[in-house]
């Protein structure tokens, strides 16, 4: 194992995919937590459809990829906002109308030029081969906005968070702080999109999340617990991905399972014990 870690850190692939997968993974988890407590942990899946389909259209026009798609991808997250706030259009049917049009103008602009290339093929099921040095110096620029941004509202998201109408009559910008998390969760599902791929970037907003609820009940613990769980569910599926060459983006998630489901049954043995 120790000498299976040491040959990856000599490939330089593997060093931009280990420094951007981590920083991606703190983002995501951080994220995750207001995501799944405000039950709408799936924007993240929707979102990583509209990022395939602005990856798609930016492959056809010659653009650069991750320019154009981070733009369009937080301009959708104000539209599912906007969505979500009519009262004939619930937030999960806002995602699913906004996802299945994204893959529909996506598979379109593939179907108009030359088929689906390799390159479309990393953004829809990841591949840790394509991150280029440009890629890591955006991913980690964006990941310590994200952050930063995070940590200085940290005390308003929470508010927001566990009940938005009250923190609205306290004075909060609600409002403000919901796009602030739109947008914190567009730029982290573009970057991630490169290594887990648009079918499986949302696992990495929702499992540690739920994972760490199995254990603890405060915000704060569940967000550090979170952090540590795709942190370490991150570095194992890379170094699995890596012996056994299996796909990275699949085996970081089926780390995640089989961590979900020990948590589970700890913490299903912890009530009883404490029955």
């Amino acid at each position: 194992m120790i000498q299976a870690i040491n040959e990856m850190l000599s490939y330089s692939f593997l060093n931009r995919a280990l420094i951007a997968g981590l920083l991606i993974s703190i983002c995501a988890s951080l994220l995750g937590v207001s995501l799944v407590l405000k039950k709408f942990s799936m924007i993240g899946d929707g979102l990583s459809h509209v990022g395939f389909g602005s990856l798609a259209v930016a492959t056809a026009l010659g653009l650069s990829p991750l320019k154009f798609t981070i733009p369009i991808v937080i301009i959708v997250s104000f539209f599912i906002l906007k969505l979500n706030e009519n009262h004939k259009i619930n937030g999960d049917a806002a995602i699913a109308l906004v996802s299945a049009s994204s893959l529909a103008i996506g598979i379109m602009a593939i179907s108009i030029t030359t088929g689906v290339n390799t390159d479309i093929n990393n953004y829809l099921f990841g591949s840790i081969l394509s991150m280029g040095k440009e890629d890591v110096f955006i991913s980690v620029i964006l990941s310590i906005v994200v952050i930063s941004l995070f940590i200085f509202c940290y005390h308003k998201i929470f508010a927001v968070t566990f009940d938005e109408k009250f923190a609205a009559s306290t004075g909060v910008k609600t409002n403000l702080y919901n796009i602030v998390l739109a947008v914190l969760c567009s730029i982290t599902v573009v970057l991630g999109m490169r290594m887990m791929g648009a079918l499986l970037i949302s696992s990495l907003i929702i499992f540690p999340t739920l994972s760490s609820m199995q254990l603890f009940k405060t915000f704060f613990r569940v967000i550090i617990s979170a952090c540590l769980v795709s942190v370490v569910c991150y570095l194992i599926g890379l170094t699995v991905s890596y012996m056994y060459a299996t796909p990275t983006g699949a085996s970081i998630v089926i780390i995640n399972l089989i961590v979900l489901l020990c948590f589970t049954l700890i913490g299903y043995v912890k009530k009883h014990i404490k029955k």
